[in-house]
């Protein structure tokens, strides 16, 4: 297997800005196919150079009815390969090509089943090819009502007559509903069905055939350089870690700077994990900063102030010690490949900035250093797999997030020492009792936050007037929506007797029960 064996069997996915875009292609590349995401006005000369086996044409929130609204670009139809639509994908097609969209006289979204025809190409292993009827995930206010020519109708409901379209011949498809949401029974399979047998890809994406293509780019890019990485104890710098030791061994040297602002434990279980004791030898260094971020946090409330002056200053305090190795000419990064999509959005986005990212978007120009990013194709999950993979913890491997800024953006207002110490705390309790009771892995991520609001308590026959702990915790498949997990009552009870009891400056615990959008999932 060869570089161009893994990248050169890929797909192409289109992106006309729907939530689900991201979880098309990881549908992809769990059936084995290798595929990137663009935007659907990238230039047509960078997708014929792309060259693709297949094209998937993703949903998305604009009306073809309506004019200046996105486009499926010409190019795609003259690759020569087969095309899947998805919702809005489909409905370009068919308007693109000669059928008819209109506005449909009731709107789905939500659960549906679609009677799928039998004999159809793209359906041939859903159901066993027979036909009948499949649940789906529908969410759609217009419809194709007439079909290109060349087309047949493979999937119907009682409000959408053509749910699902296909020209055998040009192997083009399109589908009304959502394969790719859990909610879809047997997406994986049509997904599967399209990237492997009508594309022609062999399934080469697997976590050894990643891992072994990594190793052999970054030894190809730093040559014999040495590489400096920030280790933050997270997933991703952790996996990044790993697999640079895998491929340049002591060429590397991981800095771990304590900000004051880490779980409880955090630091000690880096430096264990990554002990020279341990299978993953690497050269570490310890910088304990805590007196530093604190200080310079001191009076400030502002949630985008507290996470530029973490940000900045840990950029000081890495580029202080990255002076004191020679030799270094590399920075490796754990970007991944979420990181990079939205860096490259379309220039129909209209994005909002909600809140700035710590340690994202590239090098302070002073540090003078080369970029790595080995995870940079990678979405999270693929990340976790290749961590396992290359012998992680399974513990640090499936960890929960952990903003880059840490505490100091779960302590609400001024960040200071004694309000780091009680949430820290706070949360190694709330995360040991989810452990105790079999949930840490039931939800996405849960965390403690600390609310600087006095409330009154009562603890035995004394007063006590001290700050509230929030608890949180989502389940959520790709962190663009969440609900608020439904945690059991005597579980969520027994953490905040615990926290109460065991912590002197705590006199209150809530839950937040909020849902992604409108709320965020972190507080700050």
């Amino acid at each position: 297997m060869t570089t161009g064996d893994l990248h050169g069997q890929r797909l192409l996915i289109v992106d006309f800005g729907s939530q689900y875009t991201q979880l098309i292609a990881r549908r992809v590349r769990e059936a084995g196919v290798y595929c990137e995401i663009h935007p659907f006005d990238a230039p047509a000369a960078f997708m014929r150079e792309f060259a693709p086996r297949g094209v998937i044409l993703s949903g998305g929130p604009e009306s073809v009815t309506l004019a200046d609204t996105p486009r499926i670009p010409p190019v795609v139809f003259e690759l020569g390969v087969p095309v899947l639509g998805i919702c809005y994908g489909m409905q370009a097609m068919a308007a693109q090509l000669g059928g008819a969209v209109t506005g449909s006289d009731k709107r789905e979204f939500g659960h549906a089943v679609v009677e799928l025809a039998a004999g159809s190409d793209l359906f041939a292993t859903v159901n066993g090819g027979a036909g009948g009827a499949l649940p789906v995930w529908m969410s759609h206010g217009d419809q194709v009502t007439a079909l290109p020519a060349g087309f047949r109708v493979t999937a119907a409901t009682d409000t959408a007559p053509i749910a699902a379209m296909e020209d055998p011949a040009r192997r083009w498809y399109g589908v009304q509903f959502h394969p790719e949401v859990t909610h879809t029974e047997q997406g994986e399979a049509l997904l599967m069905r399209f990237a492997r047998d009508i594309c022609g890809c062999a399934g080469l994406w697997t976590p050894a055939n990643i891992v072994e293509d990594a190793i052999a780019q970054v030894r190809a890019t730093v040559g014999d350089d040495r590489v400096v990485l920030g280790l933050s104890g997270g997933v991703d710098s952790s996996v990044v870690a790993a697999l640079l030791s895998r491929a340049i061994g002591d060429q590397l040297t991981c800095v771990f700077v304590d900000n004051g602002l880490l779980r409880k434990g955090e630091r000690a279980e880096v430096e264990r994990t990554f002990a020279p004791s341990n299978a993953l030898d690497l050269d570490l260094v310890v910088v304990d900063a805590e007196a530093e971020f604190l200080m310079r946090l001191a009076g400030h409330e502002d949630p985008e102030t507290k996470r530029k002056i973490i940000g900045n200053t840990f950029i000081d305090v890495f580029d202080r010690e990255a002076h004191r190795l020679t030799g270094v000419k590399w920075l490796a990064q754990g970007t991944i490949y979420p990181d990079v999509i939205e860096s490259a959005a379309s220039k129909f986005g209209k994005a909002h900035v909600i809140k700035s990212h710590h340690n994202v978007g590239g090098l302070p120009e002073r540090m003078k250093l080369k970029l790595v990013e080995p995870l940079r194709e990678l979405f999270k999950d693929e990340v976790r797999r290749i961590g396992l993979h290359l012998g992680l913890p399974r513990e640090m491997v499936f960890r929960h997030p952990f903003p880059g800024p840490g505490l100091g953006v779960r302590v609400l207002g001024e960040v200071t020492k004694a309000r780091a110490d009680v949430l820290r705390e706070a949360d190694a309790i709330y995360l040991e009792e989810l452990r105790r009771a079999d949930w840490y892995d039931r939800v996405s991520q849960a965390f403690a936050v600390y609310l600087p609001v006095k409330s009154v308590g009562v603890v035995g026959d004394a007063r006590r007037y001290a700050d509230v702990i929030a608890l949180r915790a989502v389940e959520t498949t790709d962190f663009m929506t969440a609900r608020a997990a439904r945690l059991p009552w005597e579980l969520v009870e027994r953490v905040a007797n615990r926290i109460i009891n065991e912590i002197e400056g705590v006199s209150r615990v809530v839950y937040d029960v909020s849902s992604k959008p409108p709320a965020t999932i972190e507080w700050e």
